[in-house]
């Protein structure tokens, strides 16, 4: 299906790729998504929280896209050069075959020209005669700041516009039409074009031609890059491959300057058709990262996590004196994240409100100091031990917590339904003081152990006393509630019950009962309770929570079977988005590091547990 940039109005549903027809490329400050016809349509410059450049992805009349296209095209393939995050779109044709090489220089000392913010478009030509389109039409801000265009005779053109400057570098003439510069071009075998779209002017103010010499020398860095960068990979479970790009997509949502992980690289993608339940990803949640930190850590990539635990050192004591950390922050630690909607966008597919900012950010959510503590007591543990700086800083988050953990929040799914006492609230605040008491004595460090220790029983009592319902057979999703919540799948994860503990093993099947669908798990019943309307998809960090649960259950033949089907979810570059719906479409923003992080926890975790039971166990299920 390709983009129909010409869509007689905003409410046009024509011409959107699927979500999960999508790859996707970065260089560490931002991404751009690459649909499998050789079109961008979202790639925000010139890092992920900036306004949209490239966008149809949720206007295909105005957004603005970046397309290279091969006439009489029979069908496309894309894949990723190994171990790497450059993008080979394959044209395929009946008398011609052509291939598109898409990548982002990463930011590192060892990759040419790493400081520029830039877009490398290489085509070759293998087999037969190929007629190759080229169209570019930025759209500045979101399409609300109008350009102009300028070609460069021999070199390219620049679009300008008061919220920056595009140059688009070329290998072939270009011609302007409107507010677009157009190229076609016929390529013999073994003929190549190469384009370089950068963001800002020219450092000598001088625009050159892109020879395609240059674009293969920094294909050849780019793949270097990547290379050694995935060879610190300790991994060598069954699951490898699957492992491996899961790593490199998370790697992608970080934002190197700081250290932080945005959540996803996308906003308003719908988690449910025609929209709602659309929300900007492109920030850093307090949550997700430390789980982030957790998986990469896994994997032995210990860098990535000392530059995350420089950035919470940072937001920690930045923290007013009295409060607690947000839920999340922009890239660059700043705090105010206002949400408002962009009316003159129609959504992908017609889904609207598209979003940008986020109020989540003002929202109360206590579990995020669990989450916190337990990815500070595993760096402490495996990478380096942290400073009596950021220790002093935390205690004082705990401090804070102390006051505050019984109060109602919002929970860890941000719902908008009003507050209440949620049950994973209260189990991760006994997993924040549980692992403050584990640093502290292993340590020595100073801290108020005996309070700590009752708050956590306190905590650790209120789950058992009051959230436990016998008439579900559960634990529900807070005190009186007769809602389940897969979020409590968590509980052997994180230490809080046994694996086999009875009343675990009796939540499980009542989500089994409730929230699974063949294999998927819902994350709970949308029934308007959460304040927002519509439904949603089964949710993949829930569905890999659930293999985790089986498989330390001793339910690893069914733990593994799960996981892979959860692979066949996967687009075809290994990619995941936020939700699966019931057509086995991708939901939500588009790649979540929640998901490829789960991914990653579940399959080192079942590997461990395949290997303990010699297969013996995967002997004993059944599908029924």
């Amino acid at each position: 299906m390709k983009h129909a940039l010409d869509a007689q109005r905003i409410g046009d549903t024509r011409g959107y790729l699927p979500i999960e027809d999508h790859g996707i490329i970065g260089d560490l400050h931002t991404v751009a998504l690459v649909g499998v016809d050789g079109t961008i349509d979202w790639c925000c410059l010139p890092r992920f929280d900036s306004p949209a450049v490239f966008g149809s992805l949720l206007d295909a009349r105005i957004g603005g896209s970046f397309s290279v296209k091969v006439r009489e095209v029979e069908r496309t393939k894309q894949m990723y050069m190994p171990d790497s995050n450059v993008l080979l779109t394959r044209f395929l044709a009946q008398h011609a075959v052509a291939e598109l090489y898409d990548f982002m220089v990463p930011d590192h000392p060892s990759c040419p020209a790493s400081g520029a913010r830039q877009i490398i478009r290489q085509v070759r030509v293998l087999r037969g005669r190929a007629t190759v389109e080229v169209c570019c039409r930025p759209a500045f801000d979101y399409a609300r700041a109008p350009h102009t265009v300028r070609l460069v005779e021999g070199a390219g053109a620049v679009f300008t516009s008061s919220a920056g400057t595009l140059v688009l570098r070329s290998s072939v003439p270009l011609q302007a039409e409107g507010d677009a510069v157009h190229a076609t071009v016929t390529l013999e075998p073994g003929e190549s074009l190469g384009l370089a779209a950068q963001w800002g002017e020219p450092g000598d103010g001088t625009l050159r031609p892109l020879d395609c010499p240059d674009a293969t020398q920094l294909l050849y860095k780019t793949l270097q890059y990547w290379d050694g960068w995935l060879r610190q990979s300790n991994y060598q479970g069954r699951y490898r491959e699957t492992v491996e790009r899961s790593a490199l997509a998370l790697k992608l949502l970080v934002y190197q300057p700081t250290g932080a992980l945005v959540a996803a690289a996308t906003t308003s993608l719908p988690e449910s058709p025609g929209g709602g339940r659309n929300w900007d990803y492109r920030y850093t949640w307090i949550r997700d990262a430390a789980f982030t930190l957790y998986a990469l850590m896994r994997l032995g990539f210990t860098e990535e996590a000392a530059a995350f635990i420089d950035w919470l050192h940072q937001r920690c004591v930045q923290a007013p004196p009295g409060t607690g950390l947000q839920v999340l922050y922009g890239i660059d630690g700043r705090p105010d994240l206002p949400e408002s909607v962009l009316e003159h966008l129609c959504g992908y597919n017609g889904a609207r409100p598209v979003r940008i900012g986020n109020a989540a950010a003002q929202q109360l959510q206590l579990d995020i100091h669990g989450e916190l503590m337990d990815s500070v007591y595993l760096y402490n543990k495996h990478g380096e031990p942290i400073s009596y700086e950021l220790w002093e800083a935390l205690a004082r988050q705990l401090e804070w917590l102390e006051k505050h953990w019984e109060e109602p929040d919002d929970g860890i799914w941000e719902t908008r339904g009003g507050r209440q006492r949620f049950t994973y609230s209260a189990l991760m605040t006994w997993v924040a003081f549980e692992r403050a008491i584990r640093i502290a004595r292993h340590r020595g460090m100073p801290a108020p152990v005996e309070r700590w220790l009752d708050t956590a029983a306190a905590a650790y009592r209120f789950v058992q006393d009051q959230c436990w319902t016998p008439e579900l057979g559960a634990y529900c999703q807070y005190p009186e509630s007769a809602t389940l919540d897969a979020s409590l799948l968590v509980m052997p994860l994180v230490k809080f019950a046994g694996p086999k503990d009875p009343r675990f093993l009796s939540t499980v099947r009542s989500v089994e009962e409730q929230l699974v669908s063949d294999s998927l798990v819902h994350r709970y019943r949308t029934d308007g309770s959460d304040g927002l309307t519509g439904s949603e998809g089964t949710f993949n960090l829930c569905s890999f929570w659930y293999v985790e649960a089986l498989a330390r259950a001793g339910r690893v033949g069914e733990a593994r079977y799960i996981f892979e089907k959860m692979i066949t979810h996967a687009n075809h570059l290994g990619l995941y988005a936020e939700e699966i719906g019931p057509a086995g479409e991708a939901l939500g923003n588009f790649p979540q590091a929640f998901t490829h992080l789960a991914l990653i926890s579940a399959a080192t975790n079942l590997d461990r547990a395949v290997g303990s039971h010699h297969g013996s166990a995967a002997r004993q299920w059944h599908t029924g």
